[in-house]
């Protein structure tokens, strides 16, 4: 009887599928590629078939190809130290490995996706009030943290929001549609995929291109008015305090 069981056992273990079959026979060739990628590069902080590592990384199961392509085009992953908030410096992959590494990761788990046709921003000679609508919605949800004139602020525990006047489209499109460190997400029933066009429309147009007036100190991006104002109102103060000095002496 023994005999019998384990020899049953034996042939269960030779020819059942599971645990011991490959991984990777459900992948498409380009998340071969990038399982490939990710077993040389990510695989000691977020685990084997990114489940997390206690300590070092988190799951990446469901964060989708969104979150892979701002995390690593921007080159915030992988991580070279363990600090506050991943900063932002040269990708270590190439767009095509990006990509890969993305199907690898959408295909384990799903999760949010870029829009398939590659559209980020509005056409204002078809949609003009685009710029306008943006700017109001930009205004609404993310001067908060970014600033009026997108240069970013300092948050909480060491962590800040980011500038606005290098992004990409993409970038600010995933950002959005993943929220990366801090930022909340806008997904779909939050932000329409036309809202997001419409403020990456604004950042890209309003923002990133130098339209400052003029002024000294670039303050606020508004020229030499908010300069004046904040000059005039420096000045007053600095003239009361010294003529109550003066008549305090004499």
């Amino acid at each position: 009887m023994l005999a019998a069981l384990a020899l049953a056992g034996g042939v269960y273990t030779a020819f059942a599928p599971g645990a011991f079959a490959d991984d990777t026979t459900q992948l498409s060739a380009t998340a071969q590629e990038g399982k490939q990628l990710y077993d040389n590069s990510c695989i000691t902080c977020h685990g084997r078939d990114a489940q997390g590592v206690t300590g070092r990384g988190p799951s990446l199961i469901g964060v989708g190809s969104a979150s892979v392509e701002f995390q690593v085009g921007t080159g915030r992953m992988p991580m070279t130290r363990q600090e506050a908030q991943a900063e932002e410096k040269k990708p270590q992959f190439d767009k095509t490995q990006t990509k890969q590494l993305g199907q690898y990761i959408q295909e384990l788990g799903g999760g949010p996706q870029l829009p398939s046709d590659g559209k980020y921003t509005e056409d204002l000679k078809e949609n003009p009030e685009a710029l306008a609508r943006g700017g109001e919605l930009f205004r609404v949800n993310c001067t908060s943290c970014h600033g009026f004139g997108g240069g970013g602020g300092a948050l909480s525990s060491g962590k800040y929001a980011p500038a606005l006047h290098d992004a990409s489209p993409e970038t600010l499109y995933a950002a959005m549609l993943t929220g990366p460190q801090n930022m909340p997400v806008f997904g779909d029933n939050q932000l329409t995929p036309d809202q997001k066009r419409e403020i990456i429309t604004y950042v890209t147009v309003q923002l990133q291109q130098d339209r400052d007036p003029g002024g000294l100190f670039n303050l606020g991006r508004y020229g030499p008015v908010t300069e004046g104002l904040a000059i005039f109102g420096v000045g007053i103060t600095i003239l009361v305090f010294t003529t109550l000095w003066i008549a305090g002496k004499s």
